[in-house]
């Protein structure tokens, strides 16, 4: 093959290989980690017991999920528009011990099915917690648990509120229908 065309064909593939690590869109929120004990106090305040499977909407590096399955015995979900960040995440599992009870899924919070979970949490912005509460009280069971590292959900009431480490942690119940 002549020099040009091996060059034009490493170009391309480096080309591709470059846009196939990039989100499908902008992500609407920088990943920002959790501080560890932040991570601990929230699954504590949601009460997580192995029967709990935990989705962590913008997981990032993965730490909540891994957290929950290692400290907690829980299984766990994490959903991440960066297929970098599901790539690191899904090390940190393996290099954890807990990839055969976590999972890291490439995806749009806003789309991808949530109804598993009984335990969701979030470290997002207050404007999208208010974007996601229909998805959340659409696709949730009553009674899953929805907690949030220092973001309110608009006039959505928490059911219990801690500090942990000087940062707010808020815990939701997803209501039953009939009482709302």
């Amino acid at each position: 093959m002549p020099l040009t065309r091996l060059v034009a064909a490493f170009l391309l593939s480096a080309t591709a290989g470059a846009f196939a690590q990039q989100p499908k869109r902008q992500p609407d929120i920088h990943f920002v980690p959790t501080p560890q004990g932040v991570v601990e106090g929230m699954l504590r305040l949601a009460a997580v017991t192995p029967a709990d499977v935990v989705y962590d909407l913008g997981s990032g590096d993965g730490r909540i999920v891994i957290t929950a399955a290692k400290q907690f015995g829980a299984r766990g979900v994490g959903i991440d528009l960066d297929p970098k960040l599901v790539a690191q995440a899904t090390q940190n599992a393996r290099d954890a011990g807990v990839s055969d009870r976590v999972k890291f899924v490439e995806g749009d919070i806003f789309e991808t099915d949530i109804s598993g979970a009984s335990v969701v949490t979030l470290y997002l912005l207050t404007s999208i917690n208010e974007r996601l509460r229909p998805k959340l009280t659409r696709e949730l069971k009553p009674g899953t648990r929805i907690v949030s590292h220092v973001f309110p959900m608009g006039d959505w009431k928490p059911d219990k509120e801690s500090l942990v480490d000087g940062r707010s942690v808020l815990l939701w119940r997803v209501p039953n229908p009939r009482r709302r």
